[in-house]
């Protein structure tokens, strides 16, 4: 047993008290610092997040249809472009054939809801100038859709859209494509450049085992 002067006891008790005070604000504030680290990078995480595309969010690319998103405001919005079989018909800025439905010749939009997981409206920015280009015949235009709010570009008054099974430019998988969503039935042709109604009978189904609505089909 060792034995301490009470002066040497009470000096070591108060130089213990001392050190565990100062030592308890370092470890809180290293406490502090590693509970921030997730935090920040919640924050950071919610903070870059962005919209998906569309018609699927599209990002894609579509989109969810990128098809979905308004066009951006350089070049023309849709251009004349001759396809094998039909003619010369309206393309959109990235090649994919433009169609509209003979259901929507007056220009009321239709195709709404689960439409629109295969149907892709071509849109623009509301105030987007808008100028027939060279070699199409016909008067631009848009259209408010009560839907989703988008300005979909009009062609004599036909809404525009393009077609989701449509991969790549110069396709047209949907031209004489008859289908139903909502009790609603549709029968697809391309648009032709000169504004006359298509009367062309080509259509190009795909390949590849792509699935499809019950209720879609080609015409003749």
């Amino acid at each position: 047993m060792t034995w301490n002067p009470p002066g040497i006891s009470a000096e070591i008790s108060a130089r213990r008290a001392f050190l565990t005070a100062a030592a308890m604000p370092r470890v809180r504030t290293g406490l502090s610092g590693l509970a921030a680290i997730p935090v920040a990078g919640l924050v950071a995480a919610c903070g870059s997040g962005g919209v998906g595309p569309g018609y699927g969010g599209n990002g894609s690319g579509q989109p969810a249809g990128a098809s979905n998103q308004p066009a951006a405001l350089h070049g023309p919005v849709v251009v004349a472009r001759t396809l094998a079989g039909v003619g010369t018909v309206l393309v959109d800025r990235s090649g994919k054939t433009i169609y509209s439905p003979q259901q929507e010749q007056h220009g009321k939009v239709l195709c709404i809801g689960s439409c629109l997981g295969f149907w892709f409206p071509v849109s623009v920015s509301s105030g987007t100038p808008l100028q027939a280009p060279q070699g199409v015949n016909g008067v631009l235009g848009t259209v408010h859709r009560a839907d989703d709010g988008l300005t979909q570009l009009t062609f004599n008054g036909r809404p525009l859209y393009t077609f989701r099974v449509d991969r790549a430019p110069g396709q047209l998988h949907g031209n004489n494509f008859s289908d139903s969503f909502g009790g609603r039935s549709f029968t697809w042709q391309v648009v032709a450049a000169s504004g006359a109604a298509s009367n062309s009978t080509q259509s190009a189904k795909p390949g590849g085992g792509y699935s499809y609505p019950a209720t879609g089909a080609y015409g003749n």
